[in-house]
Order: C-alpha cells, then sequence, then structure tokens
C-alpha cells in the first residue's frame, strides 16, 4: 500500500499511521535472522495467541521485544526460564497499531549456559523424583567424629579454611586430606573415586566435599549425576561445601547438610572445644546437685526410719499391752467367775455339775457357788 503525505505548502507531512504504515513496509522487506540474548519478562495467558517476551543483551543492556505464536511456543517443549541465553530466528516487525518494533519469532534454541541450565534442570527433576534429595534420607552429622575425611583440591584456598577452623575449634580432630581434581571434565570421575576410597577407611565417620567459589562453568562438576549419587550414596555423612552462598550444585541438595562456605563446613562437623567444656562443667555441676539432692533425700528417709526403729519398741510393747488387755478383758468376760459376778451360780450334786432340775429329787443336797463363797442346800421340789 502507497504511503500518501499531505501537502502543507512545499512541507509533506505524514499522519501517524501512515508514517508506521510505511516504516513497517520498509522493515518487512529485511531478511529473516538469528538474535543472541537472555529471556526477560517471559509473559503468556491461556487467553493470548501470542507469548511475549524480552531478549537482552547482557554486555550493552540493549533490549529487544519478542513475539511467537502459541502453539509454535509451545510444540518447541523449551520450558524458558528468566536469565536463560537463547538465540531466536525470526523476522523483524513493526506492530503499526502502536509503533512497537519487534522480532516476530519462527524458531528458539537455548545456547551456552542457557542449555547448561535447562540440562541440570532436567537431572534435578529426575534425581528428585527419585528420591535422592529427600530430606527423610539425610543422616544426622556425628557430635565427635573419629576421622573426618576432607575431599578438595590441591592448592586450594578451601582446604586451609577447613582445617583451620577445624583445629581452631577442635584440636584433637583427626583429619584425612584427600586431594583431586575440583574443576574440568575429569573432575566428577575422580571426586567419586575419592569419595569412595575414603569411605573404605577405618573410624571414619563424616566427609566434607570442599571448593570455593568460581564460575557456574566451574561448578558443574559437583551437579554431575555420577558425583550426585555417589554422594546420595556414601556410606557416611557428606557436608557439600561448595562455591558461595549463592551457588547451588546439585550435590549440595544429594549431602546430608551443606554449608555455605568451607568455614562453615569446618564449624559443622566438630564442636567447639570451648563450648565443648562449658558444657561438660554445667553437666558436671547439675550432676553434683542432683547427687547432693539424693543424699539429702536418703539422708531425710534414714532420719525418719530410724526415729520409727527408735519408737517401734515402745509402739510394739505398747500394742501388746493393749491386745493384752483386750484379750484379759474377753477371758474375764468369759470365764465362770464373770458369769457368777454377773449374779449367776453354780450347782453341784456331788461330783457333777447340775445342768437340769429333773436330775435332781426333793430332798436332795446340792452345793452352790455364787460370786462370793458357796453354800450347801436342800432341794424342796423341783420344776420344769
Amino acid at each position: 500500500m502507497k504511503v500518501e503525505a499531505l501537502e502543507y505548502g512545499d512541507r509533506k507531512v505524514y499522519a501517524v499511521g501512515a508514517f508506521n504504515r510505511g516504516v513497517a513496509g520498509w522493515i518487512q522487506r529485511l531478511p529473516t535472522v538469528w538474535v543472541e540474548g537472555e529471556v526477560t519478562e517471559l509473559r503468556r495467558q491461556l487467553a493470548w495467541q501470542s507469548v511475549f517476551f524480552t531478549l537482552k543483551d547482557p554486555a550493552e543492556g540493549a533490549c529487544l521485544g519478542v513475539s511467537m505464536p502459541r502453539g509454535q511456543f509451545d510444540a518447541l517443549r523449551l520450558d524458558l526460564l528468566d536469565g536463560e541465553r537463547v538465540h531466536v530466528y525470526g523476522r523483524p516487525e513493526l506492530w503499526e497499531a502502536r509503533g512497537d518494533f519487534r522480532l516476530r519469532a519462527l524458531s528458539i534454541e537455548r545456547f551456552g549456559l542457557g542449555e547448561h541450565l535447562a540440562a541440570l534442570e532436567r537431572l534435578k527433576r529426575k534425581l528428585a523424583a527419585e528420591g535422592l534429595f529427600d530430606p527423610a534420607r539425610k543422616r544426622p552429622l556425628p557430635l565427635l567424629p573419629r576421622r573426618i575425611g576432607l575431599v578438595t583440591g590441591s592448592d586450594a584456598a578451601a582446604k586451609q579454611d577447613v582445617l583451620t577452623t577445624i583445629v581452631a575449634r577442635f584440636p584433637p580432630a583427626r583429619v584425612v586430606v584427600a586431594e583431586t581434581y575440583v574443576q574440568g571434565p575429569r573432575a566428577a570421575g575422580a571426586i567419586v573415586a575419592v569419595l569412595q576410597e575414603l569411605a573404605g577407611l577405618p573410624e571414619l565417620d563424616v566427609v566434607v566435599l570442599a571448593r570455593g567459589g568460581g564460575s557456574f562453568e566451574d561448578l558443574l562438576a559437583f551437579s554431575e549425576e555420577r558425583l550426585v549419587r555417589a554422594v546420595a550414596e556414601c556410606p557416611v555423612p557428606v557436608v557439600s561445601a561448595v562455591g558461595h552462598e549463592q551457588d547451588t550444585p546439585l550435590c549440595d541438595l544429594a549431602a546430608d547438610a551443606r554449608a555455605s562456605t568451607p568455614t562453615a563446613a569446618g564449624r559443622l562437623v566438630v564442636p567447639d572445644v570451648v563450648e565443648l567444656i562449658a558444657r561438660l562443667d554445667r553437666a558436671r555441676a547439675g550432676i553434683a546437685r542432683g547427687v547432693h539432692r539424693r543424699v539429702e533425700h536418703h539422708g531425710l528417709r534414714l532420719s525418719h526410719a530410724h526415729g520409727r526403729l527408735r519408737r517401734a519398741p515402745a509402739l510394739l510393747l505398747e500394742r501388746r499391752r493393749a491386745g493384752l488387755e483386750h484379750a484379759a478383758a474377753r477371758l474375764r468376760a468369759l470365764s465362770p467367775q464373770g458369769t457368777l459376778d454377773r449374779g449367776y451360780a453354780i450347782v453341784r450334786s456331788g461330783d457333777r455339775l447340775v445342768r437340769e432340775a429333773g436330775r435332781l429329787a426333793p430332798g436332795e443336797t446340792v452345793d452352790v457357788r455364787v460370786a462370793s463363797g458357796s453354800f450347801g442346800a436342800r432341794v424342796q421340789e423341783t420344776r420344769p
């Protein structure tokens, strides 16, 4: 479509729409190109027909808007995240309604670091699904390890940081240092071999895997699958101290404990001897107080027992005397004399007791005993 200008005397003036159409027409003549940059501001909605994001030049900060039909974007299955580096193949275009310049993407490919990040993310999801990162499988670190394994690079500042911290906190600690490659294509295999060798040492209770900071590429060995699995399968707890606080290689997730720095790893594996002695002193004082309370408690019990034993003969004698008096009272109540005292009498005929009046004959002589004394009597008559 031909773009017509408005005539104002000798001046040609274009309306905004006409100007945008003209520029868009010229831009459409440009060829398709590949553009490299980092993905930022990725935006998509179910109601939108296109996916939008911005390509940023990390060196200069320049930005370029990108759009791509949603169906094409989803078919690539890239799962792009902000910060990934990509190559975008497309054609420049101008959206006439708003005058927005953008790149109409036809294809997208990861490039450099972005490709590594995507591969790591896939491996991370795979190992997590197998349970290698499950917190439930992580083991507690020993309080007083008999021997400590330290896997580190030769001439590494990380090694010195760990050793200095361990010796300062707990001088009696025994550390077995295993130096190996910690960077480059041979590092993962070398670290796995060292881990397996250390695990076979007697009395080894914990292993520290230490490396100082570095670039993303420098730390890639610590995210290799074979090394991550070796850390998870190590028969003793493993402390990962790789990189700085912001670095999170996959071995950090598989290790039983993660230290933000090698120095922090030294603090994790051994106690502070000064603090330990203070704890022992507090425990000793607590035991002494406990023993003192027990001795006092048992002393009181002995004192009470002594008092009871001292009073026991008198109490026993009193109980026996009361028992005898009670028995005597019962005997007195049940004795013949007691019966006589209550007004009864005992009648004898010769040497036999008279229990039935019918056994006596009138005129027969009987002996009668009362409460005080006795007397003789003659039977005048008997009654039934």
